[in-house]
């Protein structure tokens, strides 16, 4: 790859979503703005090697996408996918066409931004569909990347992202940032598809790599701007605070090859302690602006108890059942109650662990964890330490059966290992 086609590939990265933020402001259809950003991008290509890297490429990407959004308005081309307010605009004389559209193309604002990132998550789009269109508008990936990032055929990715586009624009979703109740409730669906992605790449749910770095990063770059942009939304700051956080152990929870390595085996001087501070501010200004009993504030405060423990014996484990305790009121699911159960075989012992588990994972209660390689991992745990080591070995088994990801499998199959050598030499 040439300089020139890395520096075209840079800036399309950077710029992207702005670019398609501000034509789809005009043009009301996600899927047109970035079909003309996309012509903007093959105009880069075609000429930037032979003109040379212009000085301010973003701005002449800019220029060359309102070009086209101009004289796509000009033929009527878009005419029928239009809202009508857009469609009268077209009816005005050609000279004021141009100077309406200079006008609205160059006022690139945050908003433009915000209102992009509504749309890529609206309730009206599968989850699936909503974390592919976030990436493919919001993140920049390729196709392809989102397909490698996932593990799952291009060919899967490109149809969600094209029927997530055609609803939008069949359901006729305005290009806007809601308001009042619905800004709330959208937010929502907005935090929890950046949550998605960055836990897709903080424990990959399959394939050969413990963690997916790009994805978190693309998280947590998706979390810093929607803090600039909603600064006055707790959970917002809140979120952010636990991705850092938990993002701060990166080096540390993986080894030489690779390997996964749990909380309390790492190495913490490895933590990038700047990212912790970075944390634990945005958690207090969560906390700050009212929202420290919410979903995404109880978790960072959960994370900002392991940060805080110079070891992991000096671990607040009593504080921590009682933020699950705090989850278990406001969010309860089977994962916090998972999670509380070791956390309590941490803070009591492993024999009231299990019996928190076992409450948990009985058909009557909740046969969502049956299949989930976790429990059975969680259980097979529990029950080494209380030297059980046959009915150990069989929850240890079942969860190497049912995980996806090798490097789990890897790290399950070692603890299988040292627990049989610990139950030889007893």
């Amino acid at each position: 790859m040439s300089d020139v086609h890395r520096t075209i590939e840079a800036v399309w990265k950077i710029e992207s979503m702005r670019l398609i933020a501000a034509i789809a402001r005009v043009t009301r259809d996600v899927g047109i703005a970035e079909e003309l950003a996309q012509d903007a991008l093959v105009a880069a290509l075609e000429l930037w090697p032979e003109e040379g890297i212009p000085e301010n490429p973003a701005a002449w990407l800019m220029t060359a996408a309102k070009r086209r959004a101009i004289d796509s308005l000009r033929r009527g081309q878009m005419l029928v996918q239009k809202h009508e307010e857009v469609a009268r605009e077209l009816q005005v004389r050609q000279q004021r066409l141009g100077d309406a559209m200079d006008h609205a193309l160059d006022q690139v604002i945050d908003d433009d931004v915000l209102r992009l990132i509504f749309t890529a998550c609206h309730p009206a789009l599968a989850v699936e569909g909503r974390v592919a269109l976030t990436l493919r508008l919001i993140g920049g990936l390729t196709t392809a990347e989102i397909a490698r990032a996932f593990l799952v055929p291009e060919k899967t990715i490109g149809q969600r992202i094209f029927r997530a586009k055609k609803t939008l624009s069949e359901a006729h979703v305005p290009f806007e940032t809601p308001r009042g109740d619905e800004l709330r409730h959208r937010v929502k669906s907005v935090l929890s598809v950046v949550y998605l992605i960055f836990n897709e790449g903080y424990t990959a749910t399959s394939g050969e790599e413990w963690m997916r770095a790009a994805l978190c990063d693309e998280a947590l770059r998706l979390g810093r701007m929607l803090v600039q942009l909603l600064p006055g939304e707790s959970e917002v700051h809140a979120l952010l605070a636990l991705m850092e956080l938990n993002a701060s152990r990166t080096a540390a929870r993986r080894g030489s090859n690779g390997e996964a390595v749990l909380l309390p085996d790492q190495d913490r001087s490895l933590w990038d302690y700047a990212q912790i501070q970075r944390g634990m501010t945005a958690l207090e200004h969560a906390q700050s602006l009212g929202g420290g009993a919410q979903y995404y504030a109880l978790q960072a405060a959960i994370a900002a108890c392991h940060m805080r423990a110079r070891t992991a014996e000096k671990t607040d484990w009593e504080r921590i059942v009682l933020l699950y305790d705090a989850l278990m009121q406001t969010t309860p699911s089977p994962i916090v109650a998972l999670n509380r159960a070791v956390a309590v075989g941490m803070a009591q012992g492993p024999a009231a662990g299990l019996d928190e588990l076992n409450a948990i994972a009985t058909p009557a209660a909740d046969s969502t964890l049956a299949g989930y390689h976790l429990l059975h991992s969680v259980r097979g745990d529990l029950l080494m330490k209380m030297g059980r080591f046959p009915e150990a070995r069989e929850e240890i088994q079942r969860a190497i059966a049912l995980t996806q990801n090798l490097r789990e499998r890897e790290l399950l199959t070692e603890r299988l290992k040292q627990m049989e050598k610990a139950a030889r030499s007893t």
